[in-house]
């Protein structure tokens, strides 16, 4: 079906369902074993990175719905990903943190992510007021 229509023919929530299943399925799941940091992956490292691209979905589920009900401009997926570009891509390199770091270094940084996507979604909710 998608396909036929092609991505822009899809509802926003749509685009970010389909980018969400990229993100789990050539960032979360795909592994490399010839690389030091994908080569094995410590179980905190999968919960905080599928905590933050769940915490992801739902925030820009949440900014479009929410969008949708406003007078002001609507929120896009395009949107969302041109002006937290670089959260996404910090969303994306989360498989290439090294676990030799440590477990407490890591977890830093992966709190750090969630709490800045909270942030960057907030930020963007009032610019578009």
């Amino acid at each position: 079906m998608l396909q036929l229509v092609g991505k822009d023919a899809l509802a926003e929530t749509d685009k970010i369902t389909l980018e969400t299943a990229k993100l789990l399925r050539e960032d979360y799941l795909a592994q490399n074993a010839f690389t030091p940091y994908d080569k094995f992956c410590p179980f905190y490292k999968s919960v905080w990175m599928m905590r933050n691209i769940v915490h992801f979905n739902a925030l820009a589920n949440q900014a479009v719905e929410k969008a949708a009900g406003m007078d002001g401009q609507k929120i896009t997926y395009s949107l969302i990903k041109h002006r937290l570009g670089d959260l996404f891509y910090r969303l994306v390199s989360q498989k290439f943190e090294d676990p030799a770091e440590g477990e407490e270094a890591l977890v830093a940084k992966f709190k750090k992510l969630n709490e800045d996507l909270t942030a960057g979604f907030r930020a963007l909710e009032d610019e578009t007021r």
